[in-house]
């Protein structure tokens, strides 16, 4: 009953983990600098494990029988490097956070509410009321473009109920019944999600099928005063066709948390894409923080320790998203 926490992510909440399984298993954090024989050692005898990343650069885990992400995205997970039998599974406890995130987005971006704050601590009155400054915009009556309707896509149209926002939906699963969104269609439809929508709102997975989804041709499709938001992953938005887009004023602004270029040992503090982002006016970024709250790591980690207890236990597992055939 060996159970490695791969990657300094996992061992960060190694205190976490002590205090909330039940079935005791033997704890071996393994963080990202760790020697390479530590790493081996751990792996070879290993029956489970929790990580975000898991590819051929690692010692092999043949006696591993439970791979438990850390997170959603299970993308950095080299499926073909499991052993047979091998499940995988794949956290949530995210999607209340991200959802107030992308909330908070689309009001900043209506309000302009940082604009008027910076320039009036400089001692700007520009854009008050009183001062026929220029018209800010709300968030009711208009239209939200969700690509995706998974839990973060669910968790956001209950949040926006109330807000009198006209929700449109493209998504490879298509639920029957539309619930609170105008109209849900499968991806063929985000063409015309882009046409209709004032904000659209990135949800979705990484796959073959999403990749460089919104490219030069789909940031052309968007209106002029539109938002784009992504919460999900980088690349599944074009980075040249995003960069040339907002650079253009093509589009009204973007408010990107998932990137292109991430910190790694050798680099710590990366500028998050090749483009300079930065230099534009008409973006906020934020560093893949829209879901980092204290709540998300308690629900997340409570989740993954009931999993973990139940792959001990033998009791059948949640979130299951591959099992690598025995």
């Amino acid at each position: 009953m060996r159970l490695v926490l791969l990657g300094t992510l996992a061992c960060e909440q190694e205190a976490l983990v002590r205090g909330k399984l039940t079935t005791g298993p033997e704890i071996v954090p393994v963080p990202d600098d760790a020697a390479a024989e530590i790493r081996r050692a751990a792996l070879e005898s290993a029956a489970a494990a929790i990580t975000m990343r898991y590819d051929r650069s690692m010692p092999p885990a043949p006696r591993l029988g439970l791979l438990q992400v850390g997170g959603t995205g299970f993308d950095l997970v080299d499926l073909s490097y499991l052993p047979p039998g091998c499940a995988i599974a794949n956290a949530y406890g995210h999607e209340a956070a991200v959802a107030e995130y992308a909330i908070l987005a689309m009001l900043l971006m209506s309000t302009r509410f940082l604009d008027a704050e910076r320039t009036f601590r400089a001692g700007s009155w520009a854009l008050g009321g009183r001062t026929g400054g220029p018209l800010r915009g709300e968030l009711g009556g208009k239209t939200v473009g969700l690509i995706g309707y998974g839990h973060i896509g669910r968790a956001l149209a209950a949040r926006l109920e109330g807000f009198g926002v006209q929700l449109v939906v493209a998504t490879r699963t298509v639920p029957p019944d539309p619930g609170r969104a105008h109209w849900i269609r499968g991806l063929e439809a985000v063409d015309d999600l882009l046409v209709a929508s004032d904000f659209v709102v990135i949800a979705c997975g990484l796959s073959p099928e999403t990749a460089n989804l919104i490219d030069a041709r789909r940031f052309g499709r968007m209106k002029s005063t539109a938002v784009l938001i992504n919460v999900s992953r980088g690349a599944i938005v074009d980075e040249a066709a995003l960069y040339q887009a907002l650079r253009a004023e093509a589009i009204g602004g973007a408010v990107i948390d998932t990137w292109y270029r991430y910190p790694t040992p050798d680099d710590p503090a990366p500028r998050p894409s090749r483009f300079p982002f930065h230099e534009l006016g008409n973006i906020l970024m934020t560093p893949h923080s829209s879901a980092w709250t204290a709540e998300m790591i308690e629900r997340r980690w409570s989740s993954i320790c009931d999993n973990v207890d139940r792959f001990f236990t033998g009791r059948p597992l949640h979130h299951i998203v591959h099992r690598v055939p025995s």
